[in-house]
C-alpha cells in the first residue's frame, strides 16, 4: 500500500531555503490581526523536491477519468473531452478577461456568450436562455424559481405544489423542497414510464408543474410525453425538463417540441467539458417566451453590432450567480457545438444509443434487465440472477475495480432493487464495449462458481471496503500526527 506523504518525512530533507522575516515591514505587521497569526511553524512533513514530485505523480496515475478508461457512470453522461476545447478555453483573449472589466473591451467573449445562449436555444426548442447557473442541480432551482415566480406573478398563489416521478434524479424533489413546494410523488408503471392515471388523479389547481427528464433514468423515451404536458398544461402547470439526459435524444427530438416550457442543461455532460471531481460545471436553463421575463439578470443581447449585458428585466428573479456564470465552461461546450455542427450532435446522440442498446443485448443473458427493450443512452440492469449466490450489485462493483473499470451508477434509480446503471456514452469504441462487457461477463460467472472472490472485492485496490456510513457520519478531514 502506498504511503501518506506525512509517512514519507525524513527530518532535514527540505533542501530549500526562504528569506529570513524580521517582522520590520509595516504593511506586515497591520495587514494580518494578530489572533490570525501562527504562533508555532505548520506540520508540514519533509520531503525532498524529488519525493514531493514522485509522490503527487503516482497519486495522479490512480486518478480514474475518462482518460484512462470507460467511464460508465449512467445518468452522468462522462464522455471524453476533446482537448481542442482546453485550448480553446485557455487562449488569452476568454482567460484572461475580467468579468467587470468594460463591456466594449471583451465583445469577443460577448458574442461567444450571446451566440451560445442561441444555440443552446435553438438544440432545446427554447426561445430564451441564461447562462449563468454554475452546476445541473444550480440550473435546477433557478428553472423552479422561474415556474415560481410566473405563477405568483400572475397572482396564482394557491400552486404551492410539486410533481416529480418516482423515477426522478433525487436533486429534483430536493430543488423543488428548497424553492418551497410540497413534492408529490407521480408512480412509475409496469413499463417503466409515467403512469398517466396517477398524473391525472394528481393534477390540481395548486400545482405548479411537473419536473421530468426525458429519457428517464431507466434510459426509456417517455411515450406519452405530449399527453403528459397536455395534463399538466390544462391543469394550469408547467412542465419542467432536467436535461441531465439529454445525451440520449440531442439533436434528433428537442424538448421544446415535446411541449416543456423550462428546461436545465448540463455543458459539463451533454457537450463534453469535464465532470466530477466537484466541477467545474455550468447549467444554463432556458424558458419558452411566456417565461423570459424572469430569466435571471443579465442575458447577453445585440444591438446592431454591439453585444451587452442586458440588465433592464423588472420581472427577473435577479442574480443567481457572481458574475455571469462559469465562462472557461461556455467556451469548452461553444467548442464542442461549433466542432459537431447539427448533423454532429445528431452523429454523437445516436451512437451513445447505439453503444447502450449494444452493452444491453451482451449483458442481457448474464445479467437481469427488468426493460429489456430499446432504451436511448442507457440501460439499468440488476443483480438479481447472482442474489441466490449471496452476490449483490455493490460486491459486482466492487469486483469491477479488480478489472480496471470504475463502477456503474448503482442502487439508483430507487424504483429498481439492486440497479445497476450503465452509460457508455458514444465516445467508446466497439472494441472497449466488447471488453467492459467480457469483465461484466466474467463477473457473472464468478459468482456462480466462486461467489467469494466477488463477495470480498476488491482484491488489488489499495483501500478495500470502507465502512460507508461511518466515513460519511465521521470523516477523517485530516492527518493526525503521533
Amino acid at each position: 500500500m502506498s504511503k501518506l506523504i506525512f509517512e514519507k518525512n525524513i527530518p532535514g530533507s527540505n533542501a530549500f531555503s526562504l528569506p529570513v522575516f524580521d517582522g520590520g515591514h509595516p504593511a506586515v505587521e497591520t495587514s494580518i490581526p494578530a489572533q490570525f497569526l501562527r504562533q508555532a511553524q505548520p506540520q508540514l512533513p519533509e520531503v525532498s523536491e524529488v519525493e514531493a514530485v514522485r509522490h503527487f505523480t503516482e497519486l495522479s496515475t490512480r486518478a480514474y477519468g475518462v482518460d484512462s478508461g470507460l467511464y460508465p457512470l449512467g445518468s452522468c453522461t462522462m464522455k471524453y473531452n476533446p482537448k481542442i476545447n482546453e485550448w480553446g478555453a485557455r487562449l488569452p483573449g476568454m482567460a484572461c478577461l475580467h468579468p467587470y472589466q468594460p463591456q466594449d473591451t471583451m465583445q469577443g467573449a460577448l458574442q461567444l456568450y450571446y451566440e451560445m445562449q442561441a444555440m443552446l436555444a435553438e438544440i432545446t426548442g427554447m426561445d430564451s436562455f441564461s447562462l449563468q447557473p454554475a452546476a445541473g442541480a444550480h440550473g435546477e432551482m433557478t428553472g423552479v424559481l422561474i415556474m415560481k415566480a410566473y405563477h405568483q406573478h400572475r397572482q396564482d398563489h394557491k400552486r404551492t405544489r410539486m410533481m416529480v416521478p418516482d423515477s426522478a434524479h433525487g436533486t429534483n424533489p430536493a430543488t423543488a423542497n428548497v424553492v418551497g413546494f410540497d413534492v408529490i410523488e407521480i408512480k412509475s408503471g409496469a413499463r417503466g414510464l409515467v403512469d398517466l392515471e396517477d398524473l391525472r388523479a394528481k393534477m390540481s389547481d395548486e400545482v405548479a408543474g411537473l419536473m421530468l427528464t426525458n429519457p428517464n433514468t431507466l434510459g426509456l423515451f417517455e411515450e406519452d410525453i405530449e399527453e403528459i404536458a397536455a395534463i399538466v398544461h390544462e391543469g394550469g402547470g408547467l412542465l419542467y425538463y432536467d436535461g441531465a439526459n439529454l445525451n440520449g435524444i440531442m439533436g434528433v427530438a428537442r424538448p421544446g417540441d415535446m411541449g416543456f416550457d423550462v428546461v436545465h442543461v448540463n455543458l459539463h455532460k451533454t457537450f463534453s467539458t469535464p465532470h466530477g471531481g466537484g466541477g467545474p460545471g455550468s447549467g444554463p436553463v432556458g424558458v419558452k417566451s411566456p417565461l423570459a421575463d424572469f430569466l435571471p439578470v443579465p442575458v447577453a443581447a445585440k444591438q446592431g453590432d454591439t453585444y451587452r449585458f442586458d440588465y433592464d428585466r423588472p420581472l427577473s428573479i435577479g442574480k443567481v450567480k457572481n458574475f455571469y456564470g462559469n465562462f472557461g465552461v461556455i467556451v469548452k461546450a461553444y467548442a464542442y457545438i461549433k466542432a459537431l455542427g447539427g448533423a454532429g450532435l445528431k452523429e454523437a446522440c445516436q451512437h451513445a444509443v447505439l453503444n447502450a442498446n449494444y452493452l444491453r443485448h451482451r449483458l442481457r443473458g448474464a445479467y437481469h434487465i427488468p426493460q429489456d427493450r430499446l432504451c436511448k443512452h442507457e440501460f439499468v440492469a440488476t443483480s438479481r440472477n447472482q442474489t441466490p449466490q449471496g452476490v449483490t450489485t455493490l460486491d459486482i462493483a466492487k469486483r469491477l475495480i479488480d478489472y480496471g473499470y470504475h463502477p456503474p451508477t448503482v442502487y439508483f434509480p430507487l424504483i429498481v432493487h439492486e440497479a445497476i446503471m450503465i452509460e457508455p456514452t458514444e465516445t467508446e469504441a466497439r472494441q472497449r464495449l466488447d471488453d467492459f462487457a467480457a469483465a461484466m461477463e466474467a463477473i457473472a460467472r464468478e459468482a456462480q462458481e466462486n461467489p467469494e472472490v466477488v463477495i470480498q472485492a476488491p482484491h488489488n485496490a489499495d483501500i478495500k471496503r470502507v465502512d460507508e456510513v461511518t466515513a460519511a457520519r465521521k470523516p477523517v478531514l485530516k492527518w493526525e500526527g503521533s
